[in-house]
């Protein structure tokens, strides 16, 4: 049975760690928050009182961090990866700088194990489900050792590449994406709101055009919404946005709509929204056009 230590049980965390445990992996993980820890245990996982002690002798230590500097910290500071089997596989899952993963896996490298690069998409809902989507770089031996834990974790999983930052690359094209489709969606509504257009017939016209994406069909109705249901904050694509720059700075490419939807985001969150749904970047527009 392959031993699995998960540190991050946080809202995708601990769903992704649960359903490791319905394929029949061994699950021990560690998180600062102790009702997540009792959320695994109840789900038939161990806990353990720090993440050196959740790593021990483990076959794949999953990092389902914040960012990359709570991965270094786990990894170095905290001794995971001393404690982790020798020949053992890190799987980094967080949303990183592709320049970062790649100095941290050299220095995963240095030890003798080993470090696949695997940022997820698909949200809380697809943690849950059993359905994201896993970007994964790394060499085909490391990657053919930690697939059994990502099909057990989504249903499209894709090797991007031989060189761990690929898939942190993979992973920033794809915020890139979602930013600049989410604040491009709030600029169109809030040009139709400047001349009295009712939103809720622009939405359905816009969603059955060629105009239409998945992220207008996803949070154009939130945009309607005073205070809809939070699934990802304002903050994320401040910080995921901020990520998709930085790289465009490390390879010299240009990334000018993605720079001003990031300026969108952090004004938002620089009013007080940055709890928010994402959707709310909207408010930075209504502020910025003198609407609602």
């Amino acid at each position: 049975m392959t031993r699995v230590a998960f540190v991050g049980l946080g809202a995708m965390g601990l769903p992704m760690a649960t359903n490791l445990l319905g394929k029949g992996f061994a699950v021990t993980g560690y998180d600062l928050s102790l009702k997540a820890l009792d959320a695994l245990e109840s789900a038939g996982g161990r806990r353990a009182g720090s993440a050196a002690e959740a790593a021990a002798e483990a076959d794949v230590l999953v990092l389902m961090v914040v960012n990359a500097a709570q991965a270094e910290a786990v990894l170095f500071a905290g001794g995971a990866l001393k404690a982790l089997r020798p020949d053992g596989v890190v799987a980094l899952m967080a949303t990183c700088p592709p320049a970062a993963v790649e100095a941290i896996e050299e220095r995963v490298r240095e030890t003798g194990r080993r470090l696949i690069d695997a940022p997820v998409s698909g949200g809380v809902a697809g943690a849950k489900a059993a359905t994201l989507t896993i970007m994964a770089a790394g060499p085909r031996d490391t990657f053919d050792a930690a697939k059994p834990v990502f099909d057990a974790l989504g249903d499209k999983v894709f090797h991007v590449g031989e060189r761990p930052g690929q898939g942190a690359m993979v992973k920033t094209v794809n915020q890139l994406l979602c930013g600049v489709h989410i604040a491009v969606v709030a600029e169109a509504f809030a040009l139709a709101t400047k001349v009295g257009v009712d939103l809720k017939i622009l939405l359905e016209i816009m969603s059955g055009s060629a105009a239409s994406s998945w992220m207008l069909r996803d949070r154009g109705p939130r945009m309607l919404e005073a205070e809809p249901e939070v699934t990802s904050a304002v903050d994320i694509f401040v910080k995921d946005l901020g990520i998709v720059l930085d790289a465009g700075r490390d390879t010299k490419a240009a990334l000018p709509l993605a720079a001003a939807a990031h300026q969108m985001f952090l004004a938002a969150s620089g009013r007080g929204d940055g709890t928010a749904d994402d959707s709310q970047v909207i408010r930075s527009y209504f502020a910025l056009n003198g609407s609602k």
